[in-house]
């Protein structure tokens, strides 16, 4: 520091060096962190929101819809995602309550499945239950919207895998088009616990999205 730069004497600092000065303050004392951190810096010490409340439903059948969301052999194992085999037993006692009140039941399936015969037995769709195949967003170049407005449907149950890709995707989009979208926690899987908890957090708590979205578990959905 020269002669003019010093603070003795009655002198004032120039403006650069009084800067300095009351950043370097700041930072002895914690009021300006040293550097910008990300989500990768922060990734370890982030603890997860406490969880959303599910919420019992009563379901109109004249108006409502179950998708059935890729639930075929080529994913729904334990080697791809060991969390969706034991989903079928609660899926299926959904699907056979739902076919019983004559609630309109559509499939997917992802663009590689050959269609019906990969769909497994458990959940298996009957005969005349339409299917579209799409990628993640089961709305995107298919007739499911189509689908479901020529039936009178303005509410949709989406139960299937992955939680982290059809049920998302297709459950956001189903809600921005305006539909009340029912998501039983139980009735979505994935490879792990992660991108289920992911998910039920974002459709909880996603913009636009969560005002259309009830959280729910199978034995809480009533007819």
């Amino acid at each position: 520091m020269d002669r003019n730069d010093s603070i003795d004497g009655g002198r004032s600092p120039r403006p650069g060096v009084l800067a300095a000065l009351v950043l370097a303050a700041a930072l002895a004392v914690g009021t300006v962190p040293a550097s910008a951190a990300t989500i990768i810096d922060d990734w370890q010490s982030i603890r997860p929101p406490p969880p959303p409340a599910l919420h019992p439903v009563q379901l109109d059948p004249q108006t409502s819809a179950l998708l059935v969301l890729d639930l075929v052999k080529q994913t729904c194992n334990e080697t791809r995602r060991p969390r969706c085999p034991p989903s079928l037993p609660k899926v299926a006692e959904l699907l056979k309550t739902a076919r019983a009140h004559h609630m309109l039941v559509v499939y997917t399936v992802v663009m590689a499945n050959k269609a019906t015969e990969d769909v497994l037995p458990e959940v298996a769709p009957l005969g005349g239950e339409p299917m579209v195949k799409s990628g993640p967003d089961k709305f995107i170049n298919t007739e499911l919207d189509q689908i479901l407005k020529s039936h009178g449907i303005t509410t949709v149950v989406a139960v299937g895998t992955a939680a982290e890709g059809a049920v998302l995707y297709t459950a956001s989009h189903a809600a921005l088009l305006g539909y009340s979208v029912v998501l039983p926690v139980d009735g979505m899987s994935s490879a792990s616990a992660y991108p289920e908890q992911y998910v039920t957090w974002n459709m909880a708590n996603a913009p636009s999205v969560s005002t259309k979205v009830t959280l729910t578990a199978i034995d809480q959905i009533g007819f």
